[in-house]
């Protein structure tokens, strides 16, 4: 068994403010412990369901420079540092037969969700593949599903985990906490958040429910972004449509492809 295990920092327990997942701050530096525990729990999990695994964790927030690989479960591999080709799910197209989303968050324009958004937070407003509007959660199972790699568990708040269930009907999830506005959440203690994804584990990697959306080869693009004037830059991408004064489009994308240029979009508007 191949495991993939993205690891997010916005859903973890615990976090709650932009002070807590910015890199170089106080909170940062004690959210990089939580974070890095709960990528370890669900590493034993694994582990747990199959002593002859083999695990890669992908830090997948910010610059993928948080985990702290001296307090990381040893027996798995780290993948870490932008920019990378599948940004979060980095790694799921070399074979793996399942993906863990550890501490993930809803999407952008969630009110009831600790700290949503899709990407960027700065310059995106909504994310649509076929008219289906993805946040991470489901950009990541997507790019996952389309390497033959089922998305079995997604942790983070009561907003990501429900998001999650209406993508991904019957998937296992792990609730950590509840959102009481975008910067305030009620917890349950870090220790307990990891025994949560140590014992979700084995159960969410023998499950056989569908392993995550399902596109066709070929997918359309829609980007909302925050300000009409990012607009500008984006249009000179070849290829690229406006379809709104805020909505870049791409036709006939692959969704690696897409998923990559939504990255690019994020990066290029917020330099406009």
């Amino acid at each position: 068994m191949r495991v993939l295990v993205s690891v997010d920092m916005e859903g973890v327990a615990g976090v709650v403010d932009r002070s807590d997942i910015a890199p170089g701050t106080p909170g940062w530096e004690h959210a990089r412990v939580l974070m890095t525990d709960e990528a370890s729990a669900a590493v034993r999990g694994v582990f747990a369901a199959s002593d002859d695994a083999e695990v890669t964790v992908c830090d997948s927030h910010a610059k993928g420079q948080n985990i702290l690989q001296g307090g990381l479960d040893p027996r798995a591999r780290l993948i870490r540092g932008l920019p990378r080709p599948l940004d979060m799910v980095a790694g799921v197209d070399r074979g793996f037969d399942a993906v863990l989303l550890i501490g993930y968050h809803g999407r952008a324009g969630l009110a009831d969700a600790v700290l949503p958004h899709t990407l960027s937070g700065r310059t995106i407003d909504s994310v649509r593949v076929d008219g289906v509007v993805l946040g991470e959660i489901g950009l990541s199972a997507a790019v996952a599903n389309h390497y033959g790699a089922r998305t079995a568990l997604v942790t983070g708040d009561d907003a990501a985990t429900a998001e999650a269930s209406a993508l991904i009907p019957g998937i296992a999830t792990v609730t950590v906490k509840r959102a009481l506005g975008i910067r305030a959440a009620d917890s349950v203690h870090p220790a307990v958040a990891c025994s949560l994804i140590e014992e979700a584990v084995p159960g969410a990697l023998s499950s056989t429910h569908a392993g995550g959306p399902v596109f066709p080869q070929a997918v359309d693009l829609e980007v909302d972004v925050r300000l009409p004037e990012m607009m500008e830059r984006l249009l000179l991408i070849p290829g690229s449509e406006r379809r709104g004064p805020r909505t870049f489009g791409y036709p006939g994308l692959d969704l690696p492809t897409a998923y990559g240029l939504v990255g690019l979009v994020a990066d290029i508007a917020e330099i406009a």
